[in-house]
């Protein structure tokens, strides 16, 4: 059995502006800074053997505040899903500059890439699911504290709970929020899910509802607060 403590990065200005990072570089704002530090306090109690970090820097810097001088073992199998055309842009400016591409994105279809270098939501799972396998060989029955991104622990959500692809996402994911997870006989286990207590008196953080989660609008007739993306 192998243990996998997995943890989305501090917070981005882009996550407070509801922007689709993807895999751009974007790094942690103040209030990520500070979630940061309060893990790295939570973190300081737990024992882990490895760490391993996403290359984009909000993931990095993250884990380099929680590693206590442990080396980091960077791995871009970890990156966010990539987004195309859309990196950089928050919901509204999608709906006014690319109708199409916004209509498609809200049916939350497992097989569609968005052009521009984008990943399909299966492409994007199996990418997960090779950095998964290659912790579970490179350290079978340790302890792995892994630092990535929304996108990719929802892909694990998913796999774990044998969820299908299609549609929204479904769990909660807040920032530098503590993920335990289990590699065993073949398949991943969650163990614990979204542990975000020691954050508790720092500032609410950005909705990350994910598009349709509710219902499909179409941009022009929906609310800007059902438009809002789950950035990563």
């Amino acid at each position: 059995m192998t243990e996998l403590i997995v943890i989305r990065h501090g917070e981005t200005d882009w996550n407070r502006q509801h922007r689709f990072q993807g895999q751009i570089d974007v790094p942690l704002n103040a209030a990520g800074c500070a979630q940061a530090e309060r893990l790295a306090r939570r973190l300081a109690r737990e024992s882990f053997d490895v760490v391993v970090a996403s290359d984009l820097q909000r993931a990095h810097a993250t884990a380099q505040a929680a590693a206590a001088g442990r080396p980091i073992e960077v791995d871009p199998l970890w990156r966010e899903q990539a987004f195309g055309v859309l990196e950089g842009l928050d919901a509204p400016t999608i709906a006014q500059r690319h109708p199409e591409l916004w209509a498609q994105w809200m049916r939350h279809d497992a097989d569609y890439a968005l052009p521009g270098g984008g990943e399909s939501v299966r492409t994007f799972q199996e990418r997960v699911l090779r950095g998964v396998q290659r912790i579970v060989q490179a350290h079978p029955g340790r302890c792995v504290a892994v630092f990535t991104h929304g996108g990719v622990l929802d892909m694990l959500w998913r796999a774990a709970q044998q969820q299908t692809l299609h549609g929204a996402r479904t769990c909660e994911i807040p920032n530098t929020g503590i993920n335990r997870l289990r590699w065993r006989d073949g398949a991943l286990q969650v163990v614990l899910w979204a542990d975000a207590a020691h954050l508790d008196g720092l500032p609410a953080q950005p909705d990350t509802t994910p598009l349709g989660v509710h219902s499909v609008a179409t941009p022009a007739a929906a609310p800007f607060g059902a438009l809002m993306p789950a950035t990563r």
